[in-house]
């Protein structure tokens, strides 16, 4: 059986000279996740904010998809300096072990962080303008956000080797939905921000079952992450616990009234969560077994914003 096409890494003969191997550098496929926080974030404004703002929240979609795709490139660039994915040979391919660009020789690591900073400059100026018409809270937000994308991976700070990168990526995503409303509304909203937890932990756990293939190179290229730190046995469980955890806010809130009843929509996910809970417990020595759980991780962590903006639209 010829092996699927979405498990086929790129190869520099296919790319050579396309302009299109520059976007795809970016991993586009993983843009969603970003796409799904932003509409969170403006349904939690409404559509009359919607209707007389659509072209900032245009802008700021756009943004804010240039801003995970720097983060993408600048990640493969950490990571082939530091030898991980090089070394990678239980990735499974396109969700771990990067973009493998600069392995397979489609673009160097030069012209890789060339395309990072490139797109780096372009949110800066972007943002910069949004900053203008909207003062210091989308400042703030949009600082965070471009400071820790890049520290994630990058020198000196390389936050996820240090054990910081989880909770970064969820701190990334729950002042996502919040930049948007403040871009649209000019306002911090408490609702959405409760909204937003356990959205910002569902992203965390993608990157987080993404390192159990990643983890034998990444303890070799001196990544120490959480999956690293830990014993696997305990690293297969705090995925089940943020689980737990993720869910268990979502049902706190809307106990204590603190989000409208339709937000229990967002419910309908977890028995994507739970099945990739039960096929990392018993498959986390088994790298090749992971793929449904990571699917199914990305399923949850996408589908359960679409389900809170519905919600948000619907109360």
């Amino acid at each position: 059986m010829s092996p699927s096409p979405i498990t086929i890494e790129p190869q520099a003969a296919d790319l050579a000279h396309r302009p299109v191997r520059w976007w795809l550098a970016t991993r586009p496929a993983f843009l969603t996740i970003t796409l799904a926080g932003v509409l969170l974030g403006i349904a939690a404004s409404g559509w009359a904010a919607l209707q007389q703002h659509w072209l900032l929240a245009l802008l700021g979609l756009m943004l804010a998809l240039l801003t995970h795709a720097a983060v993408n490139v600048i990640n493969d660039v950490a990571d082939h300096h530091n030898g991980t994915d090089a070394a990678n040979t239980a990735r499974l391919f396109p969700f771990t072990g990067g973009s493998r660009f600069i392995q397979n020789g489609v673009l160097s690591a030069t012209q890789m962080r060339s395309l990072a900073y490139g797109l780096f400059a372009l949110v800066i100026a972007g943002g910069l303008y949004l900053v203008s018409l909207r003062g210091l809270p989308l400042l703030l937000i949009g600082l965070a956000g471009v400071l820790l994308g890049w520290a994630y991976s990058a020198p000196p700070l390389q936050l996820n080797s240090r054990g910081l990168g989880e909770p970064s990526v969820a701190a990334c995503f729950l002042l996502l939905p919040q930049g948007m409303a403040v871009l649209l509304t000019g306002g911090w909203q408490s609702t959405l921000l409760w909204a937003s937890l356990p959205y910002a932990i569902l992203t965390s756990l993608l990157l987080y079952i993404n390192q159990f293939p990643d983890r034998d190179a990444d303890r070799l290229a001196g990544k120490w992450h959480w999956v690293v730190r830990l014993p696997l046995a305990q690293a297969r469980m705090v995925y089940g616990l943020l689980v737990v955890l993720a869910y268990g806010l979502l049902a706190m809130l809307l106990w204590q009234q603190r989000l409208p009843l339709f937000a229990a929509l967002g419910l309908l996910t977890l028995p994507l969560s739970g099945f990739a809970s039960v096929q990392l417990w018993q498959h986390a020595d088994e790298p090749s077994h992971l793929r449904p759980a990571i699917i199914a991780t990305i399923m949850a962590a996408n589908l359960y914003p679409l389900l809170l903006a519905v919600a948000l639209l619907l109360a």
